[in-house]
């Protein structure tokens, strides 16, 4: 798995063994990461089963990283026909994702008897989706998972964009754009960015088509033609070397740069402390095995919060704010 770990497989919950099963809370893990989400919520004294990427437990709901999404008020039901699924569904409220790790064909046509979901690539720059979204799954022919909130407004906590495949230098950008979309801001005219790490350009890319402001601080080079940008300044040193005392408050200080966690997380205190940071967007980026010990104590920072992206791969973002801690979709 990516996530590095060995999680725990448990049987998938199927026709009476689930329907006998309480579930009181459920977590959607990226594809290839359920061993760090597992890991994560057995380190708070909840097991869990497996349906799929989907882990479900008689607990309730507590916070997860490493879950795109929570299902915070599941239960389950019979499932008479195709039409009589879908006529409970929308006799509870009118917009729901379905999740189907197996029996497809019978999902898909529940699905085609609900109100349709917008299925388009987001353009960004643009907010989360507003609109209020429940989640189902099929856990055998006649048994039905659904919850009326989850903690994600998108289908299935998956953020996909048109992808701009001839201006930034790598696929970085990505998590930069779903970073900012979840946050509902990003940065504009006036604003200034710090770029830690910044080549070969990709987050400094974003912040620059933003219309911010942009330093981006690094030993290596940035690829000619973001360094090129209007508003974009580098500063050829180490990230880990740059004292904040001596440098102008910056409105966003971005980083995804390669190091070790605790390394990172040192980093963050030292902007924080300084108050020389108006806002966060950090990757913390694993190798091996998942620290989830520092995770905790990045998510435990008054102000931040720590969310694994779609876009993401074995890391999770830190998110922080001076005005408290930030609301990420």
């Amino acid at each position: 798995m990516n996530g590095g770990e060995d999680a725990r497989r448990l049987p998938s919950p199927s026709g009476a063994a689930a329907g006998d099963m309480p579930v009181a809370a459920a977590y959607l893990a990226a594809p290839g990461f359920e061993a760090p989400l597992e890991h994560e919520l057995h380190r708070q004294g909840v097991d869990v089963t497996w349906h799929g990427r989907l882990a479900l437990t008689s607990a309730p709901p507590v916070r997860s990283a490493w879950a795109l999404e929570t299902w915070t008020a599941p239960r389950i039901c019979d499932v008479s026909s195709i039409k009589g699924a879908a006529r409970d569904l929308r006799a509870i409220q009118r917009n729901w994702a379905g999740y189907a790790p197996d029996l497809h064909r019978r999902s898909a046509l529940i699905a085609q008897n609900l109100p349709p979901l917008s299925a388009r690539p987001l353009v960004f720059p643009s907010l989360p989706p507003q609109g209020h979204l429940g989640a189902w799954t099929l856990l055998s022919a006649d048994r039905m998972l659904l919850s009326p909130r989850k903690t994600s407004p998108f289908v299935n906590g998956e953020v996909h964009f048109v992808e701009d495949r001839q201006g930034p230098p790598s696929r970085a950008y990505l998590k930069l754009w779903e970073a900012f979309t979840r946050l509902g801001r990003w940065p504009g005219r006036g604003e200034t960015c710090l770029d830690l790490g910044a080549s070969p350009g990709g987050w400094t890319w974003v912040a620059a088509r933003c219309g911010a402001e942009v330093i981006a601080v690094d030993r290596a080079d940035l690829d000619p033609r973001v360094a090129a940008m209007a508003g974009v300044s580098t500063r050829r040193e180490s990230a880990f070397g740059l004292d904040p005392a001596t440098l102008p408050p910056v409105d966003w200080l971005l980083s995804d740069i390669i190091a070790y966690p605790a390394r990172l997380l040192g980093l963050a205190r030292r902007w924080i402390e300084s108050g020389r940071a108006a806002r966060m967007v950090l990757t913390i980026k694993f190798q091996g095995e998942t620290d989830h010990d520092t995770a905790e104590q990045f998510a435990a920072l008054p102000g931040g919060t720590v969310r694994h992206l779609w876009n993401n791969k074995h890391e999770l973002t830190f998110f922080w704010t001076r005005e408290g801690t930030p609301q990420v979709a």
